[in-house]
């Protein structure tokens, strides 16, 4: 017993620092918090998605070189009185791996996808939530993991147009005594 200890404790030593570090960091991706759309009713505002690919791992455009690959998508599913227009994806990093041939079109780190949130103007006021899917392909430079979907959520509060008012200032006539 003695000697199995003195072999597997070494080993176990050499061992879980690998392993410790191999789940440090995984093939996925990461949204950051989105903040609250504020639209008043019968227009547009900007909608900012930042997103982030770990460490050591890429994901495929959202056109990548090849049909084959498995390209990141956006779906959102807003509710009745909003609609999303406008998804733009960012232009993605050709970059050559050795186990390939060709190209391939990545984005890697942070990135971010934008779009404009539209509300008309027979709108509800009040606050409405946006879920949705981000479907991707992480890949680092050996293999390929299998398609993830990582939710979002976040919020659009609907408001009233700002009525300017006029000057408050009213003079007096100079014959009032």
């Amino acid at each position: 017993m003695k000697l199995m200890l003195r072999f597997v404790l070494p080993l176990a030593a050499l061992v879980l620092p690998v392993s410790a570090l191999a789940q440090g960091s995984s093939p996925s991706l990461t949204i950051a918090p989105i903040r609250t759309v504020v639209v008043v009713r019968g227009s547009k505002a900007p909608l900012q998605i930042d997103l982030r690919v770990n460490r050591g791992f890429h994901v495929n455009s959202n056109h990548p070189n090849d049909e084959l690959l498995i390209p990141t998508t956006l779906h959102l599913n807003p509710p009745d009185g909003i609609v999303i227009t406008n998804v733009q994806y960012p232009k993605g990093e050709d970059v050559a791996l050795a186990a390939m041939n060709e190209k391939l079109n990545v984005y890697s780190g942070d990135f971010t996808i934008s779009g404009e949130v539209r509300i008309p103007k027979s709108a509800a006021l009040g606050t409405l939530r946006v879920h949705g899917p981000v479907k991707y392909q992480a890949c680092d430079n050996r293999q390929c993991f299998p398609p993830k979907t990582t939710p979002l959520e976040f919020d659009v509060k609907v408001v009233r147009p700002v009525v300017k008012k006029g000057p408050t200032y009213t003079p007096s006539s100079p014959h009032i005594h």
